[in-house]
This record gives structure tokens, sequence and C-alpha cells, in this order.
């Protein structure tokens, strides 16, 4: 989720799919006398349809974030999604995490036009230019190894960890010139889970989930956002969606270095090299054949030169860097 491009009034929001009972159901959870007054779309996400709402009323402004599921495969998953987010962010009101604080949630869509979950806004923006990975991966780093480190009572755990790709289901891209590489890859995963040290995982931290507020040696995570995929897991596994989405934002390098900052802000990583490398490969190999669906997003933020022909060949590099470091 990034920062909207457009503003307009609610009344003459014509974004489609339609949200008039939606917004009816927003304006019921509001303050008497309060509206929705701006509608911005947000952008940056492909799963579902963001928007942020500019509340105004007799009382001081304010901001909340709507979040939408309307294609047919997110809405037939949305209770467990909505529901899953829902639950987290009333965890983690009561933890340092910057995270939205819930204000509503309509998982089934009985009052909505959608599956819907309505939030309080984040301040920040997203940082995803060329050369903001420098200055940025050490304060991610930093932001990840405090999200391991809560404590979680086990009434509070959210569901286990899902593989988002298992070795039969890797798709090879089709015109490899490293084909070893990718046959190589495949076999590393094709072993059962090593045994880990479960932690509270957010299963999607990466730069397009995290909100930066300041400049120089003021920049600092101001928020932590997008938690329908929180689970229970070995803090590799976040580790490694986190350093994929670096190799293709930044180049292999920031994609390799990233466990390394990780540890150094304190972060426990599995002491077996073979381990790590299971877990880098497992989240790596999701993205293949081309890693593209990650492009559309993130162009959409200014990245136009994330081409789909870029992130085919930052993925197979970083498949090869990950085996010259851990294999």
């Amino acid at each position: 989720m990034s920062q909207g491009h457009r503003t307009t009034s609610a009344e003459a929001d014509t974004e489609t799919p339609a949200w008039h009972r939606t917004r009816g159901w927003v304006e019921s959870t509001l303050a008497p006398g309060e509206r929705i007054g701006a509608v911005t779309p947000l952008r940056g996400g492909w799963t579902s349809r963001m928007r942020r709402l500019d509340i105004e009323g007799p009382g001081e402004p304010y901001t909340l974030v709507l979040r939408s599921f309307v294609t047919p495969f997110f809405v037939r998953h949305a209770p467990g999604l909505l529901h899953r987010e829902a639950d987290v962010l009333r965890f983690l009101a009561d933890t340092p995490v910057p995270a939205a604080r819930l204000h509503r949630v309509d998982a089934r869509a009985r009052h909505c036009d959608h599956p819907s979950l309505l939030m309080s806004h984040l301040p920040g923006r997203l940082r995803l230019r060329p050369g903001d990975g420098e200055r940025t991966t050490r304060l991610l780093a930093r932001q990840l190894a405090e999200i391991h480190a809560l404590p979680v009572p086990e009434e509070d755990r959210p569901r286990v960890y899902e593989a988002w790709t298992a070795a039969d289901r890797v798709r090879v891209p089709a015109g490899t010139g490293r084909p070893e590489v990718w046959e190589r890859a495949v076999r590393t995963i094709r072993r059962p889970p090593p045994d880990h040290r479960p932690r509270l995982l957010h299963r999607d931290f990466h730069p397009g989930n995290v909100l930066f507020s300041g400049e120089g040696d003021d920049l600092a995570v101001s928020g932590v956002v997008d938690w329908v995929e929180t689970s229970w897991g070995p803090a590799d596994l976040d580790v490694a969606h986190c350093s994929t989405a670096l190799a293709l934002l930044y180049g292999v390098p920031a994609g390799l270095d990233f466990a390394g900052h990780y540890t150094d802000a304190g972060g426990v990583l599995a002491d077996d090299p073979a381990v790590h490398l299971y877990w880098r490969m497992l989240d790596a190999l999701a993205f293949a054949p081309d890693a593209d669906k990650v492009g559309t997003p993130w162009r959409e933020t200014g990245r136009h030169d994330l081409t789909p022909e870029l992130l085919a060949g930052r993925l197979e590099g970083y498949l090869h860097g990950l085996f010259v470091r851990y294999g």
C-alpha cells in the first residue's frame, strides 16, 4: 500500500466496482455529524482496493483507510484474511510496533459491497526509489527483528504459516540460460521443512508494506501495513521474503545482505546455512517464473525501470547468489 496520487470527493468517486453500500457502512460507524469528505485511492498493492478516507465533522478532522477485496479469488478468501488482520491489529495495539488501529471489519460483506476492513491511517510514505535501498534496509531489518521478538500468548497466535510454493509447483522460466540453477533450487526445497523455533511473522514484510517518515538521521519507520497473511513460523521465512523483494527492487546484493542486517539488529536465524538456504529458496521460488507479479504495483509507485525482463534476470541472479553464499 502506498500514498495515493489522486483525490476526489466521496460523491464523485466513480471508481469501479461500486462502493455505495460500503461508504454507507463506513459512515454508520462514525460519530454523529461526521462524514466522509475526500477519498484518495492508495496505490502500490495488488490483492485489494485501498482507499484513504478523510473524515470531516464538528471535531478535528482525521483519516481512515479502507481495504476492500474485490476480485473473486480474494473475495472467497476474505473472511480468513480480514479476520486475521483484525485479530493481529487488536494484538499489536498494545505493542511498540507502528501498526494501524482497527476501526471496523465486515469480512463477509454483510453490510458492504465487498469484504472490507476499516482502520486508522498511518503517517509516512513508501521509499522505493533506486537510491532508497541503502538508507532503509537497516531500518527494515530492525523493525522486523522487533516484530519477531514480541512475546505472543498462545491464545493470540495466528495460524501456522503456509508455504507459497512447493518443488512440484515451481515454474521454471522458458528461455533461461541457467537451467542448472533452477534445477538445483528446486532440489533444495524438495525436503520436509526444517525444525525451527516459531515466531510471529508478518509474512509479507517488504519495502512496499513499510512507511517511513523523516529524512537523513531522522529517517524512521512510521508504519507497517498489510497484516492479512500474519502467521506463526520461522523468522527465516520473513527474512527470506524481504530479502527476495530487496533483490528485485534494488539488485541481488541488497537481497543477499539483508540477513546480515537482521542479525546485526538482534534477530536470530538458523545456525545451519543449509536450513537458512531452504527458507530463502522456498520464498524466492514462489516468484517464479518471472517475478513480474510484483512489478505492476511497484511500477504504479514510479519504479518504471522494473521491467519484466529486469525482474526475471534479478530473480535468477538472486538464486545463483544464494548458492554462492550459502550452498
